[in-house]
């Protein structure tokens, strides 16, 4: 007679499925800095609001995915979402109260940099430039890449 575990281990093999972890979903809410990005969704619509020292910005959509909140240097609040028509979109707050925003086809992310347009390098306020790498892909006639801005941009 065989033991009981033996007839165990003869049976057949029932498939086992690892439970693989979920990437954590993107924060509700993130404070940068001085600056605080919070997010709620109702039904199909996303708002979202970046708070600072100069008031309050609020955005609404029906997105496809976002909005993404990311801390640069902990001090710069990026957002970055696609509508559902698929047009991706990236805006930076910085504490003095300014922003930038570009398409995100003008933009590029190599590992964890975010790469700018080099005209934007101008519109930054020096303290923040070093958080964005400048690429040299858009001279636009009203807004054209001088010889000196091109020796700045990453290849």
């Amino acid at each position: 007679m065989l033991p009981v575990t033996a007839v165990f281990l003869a049976g057949p093999a029932h498939a086992q499925t690892a439970n693989k972890p979920a990437s954590p979903p993107p924060p509700s809410s993130l404070t940068c800095g001085v600056l605080k990005a919070e997010t709620t969704k109702t039904g199909s619509t996303s708002n979202w609001t970046v708070s600072g020292p100069s008031g309050k910005n609020t955005e609404t959509g029906v997105l496809k995915s976002g909005p993404r909140f990311d801390c640069l240097d902990g001090a710069v609040l990026t957002v970055e979402f696609t509508s559902t028509a698929g047009h991706s979109f990236f805006d930076a707050y910085f504490p003095d109260g300014t922003n930038i925003g570009y398409g995100r086809q003008q933009i590029d992310r190599r590992g964890n940099r975010f790469v700018l347009p080099i005209q934007a390098k101008a519109r930054i306020a020096a303290p923040y430039r070093t958080a964005f790498d400048y690429h040299c892909k858009l001279s636009m006639p009203l807004d054209p890449i001088t010889p000196a801005m091109r020796a700045e941009c990453a290849s």
